[in-house]
């Protein structure tokens, strides 16, 4: 891979890794539309990292409060600070792992097909706009409880399937559940953090228990690209929320599946 190549793939990556407009769909159909090879495990390693260490910088005092509270709430047995918050994150990264796990290959293989990309783009892009204009309320991230963590879990789960979003599909069940716009996005920023580090450790056993040699000049270049462009990502996708709302999002995947269709289909 040149490495202008691994500076385009780790943009791609950081831009829509967090914004509702699928990231793998991204990812899977670059190589389609440029000729390029497939970027290959390690690459996908590097922006996963990327990404994963800028939602942690971003979120760093709200991380470092999800997690040494929700240690302190063990031996407490009872809620303590942000601790009820920490075991909801934790509770709706369960599905997407099980189901991770049951359906890798299905995934990887099958799913991977532009018609699947087009059907889950146009489908999720409908969802996030009914879900934005009709769903959404008020409430906030210290109301979200166990019946909130498994439906966006259950969510999570779905976006495995490539051009869902991962992001889309969690925002989306966030405000079906009647949360407010902000607590939507960042409750489905938080769970990426487990979800992200979960399917970093898989595709790092991978390589090493395949042998699978990895670039390491386009690994550094990629996970650095991806992770400049993530954490800028957030921050203007949480600073224009409440000015534009969904529907910047809504349009796009609408228009990138019209443009998938006339290329492919």
């Amino acid at each position: 891979m040149e490495l202008w190549q691994a500076i385009i793939l780790g943009i791609v990556q950081g831009i829509t890794e967090f914004l509702p407009i699928s990231s793998s769909a991204h990812l899977i159909l670059m190589p389609v539309l440029t000729g390029w090879d497939d970027q290959g495990v390690g690459f996908d390693l590097s922006v996963h990292v990327g990404t994963l260490l800028a939602v942690i910088l971003y979120f760093r005092k709200d991380v470092a409060a999800l997690f040494t509270d929700g240690l302190r709430s063990i031996p407490a047995r009872q809620n303590v600070g942000q601790s009820k918050l920490g075991w909801m994150v934790v509770i709706a990264t369960i599905p997407a792992c099980v189901f991770g796990v049951l359906l890798l290959d299905y995934i990887d293989t099958v799913l991977r097909a532009v018609w699947v990309i087009i059907t889950t783009t146009v489908v999720f892009a409908v969802l996030l706009a009914v879900a934005d204009r009709w769903g959404r309320g008020s409430r906030q991230l210290d109301a979200i409880g166990l019946k909130d963590a498994i439906i966006v879990g259950l969510a999570q789960a779905v976006a495995l399937i490539p051009g869902t979003s991962r992001s889309g599909a969690t925002i989306t069940a966030g405000l079906f559940m009647g949360l407010d716009r902000e607590t939507a996005s960042k409750f489905s920023f938080f769970m990426a953090i487990p979800i992200t580090t979960a399917a970093a450790l898989i595709k790092l056993l991978s390589i090493y228990s395949e042998g699978i040699a990895v670039d390491w000049h386009g690994f550094i270049v990629g996970g650095v690209a991806s992770f400049v462009t993530a954490i800028t990502a957030i921050h203007f996708f949480l600073k224009w929320l409440n000015d534009f709302g969904m529907w910047p999002y809504v349009i796009y995947r609408l228009v990138l599946a019209a443009v998938l269709f006339w290329v492919f289909v």
